[in-house]
C-alpha cells in the first residue's frame, strides 16, 4: 500500500468517525459527555490532520488541531466529573 493510499484511508476513516459520532449524538444514541463520542472526535481529527497536512490544506490542519484539543479537554473534564472530582480548571 502506498503512502498516498494510507493518507486517503486516514481521511476517509476520519470522515466516518466524525460523521458517525455526530449522527449517533443527533439521534440520541450517545451523549456529548460520553467517552466514545470524544474518542471518535479525537481520532477523527487526527485522521484529518494527517490527510490535510499531506495535501497541504493548512487551514483544515489548524481547525482539526483545535478540534482535537477540544476533544482532549472534554475527555479530561468529563472523566474528572465522573470520578466525582472537582471541576478541572480551564
Amino acid at each position: 500500500m502506498t503512502l498516498r493510499t494510507l493518507v486517503a484511508v486516514a481521511g476517509w476513516a476520519a470522515a466516518v468517525l466524525i460523521l458517525g459520532g455526530y449522527s449517533l449524538l443527533s439521534f440520541g444514541k450517545i451523549h456529548a459527555q460520553s467517552r466514545i463520542y470524544q474518542l471518535m472526535n479525537i481520532i477523527g481529527a487526527a485522521g484529518f490532520i494527517i490527510n490535510c497536512a499531506y495535501n497541504s490544506a493548512w487551514p483544515s490542519v489548524a481547525l482539526n488541531v483545535v478540534w482535537m484539543g477540544i476533544g482532549f479537554y472534554a475527555l479530561r473534564r468529563n472523566s474528572a466529573a465522573a470520578r466525582g472530582e472537582p471541576r478541572v480548571p480551564p
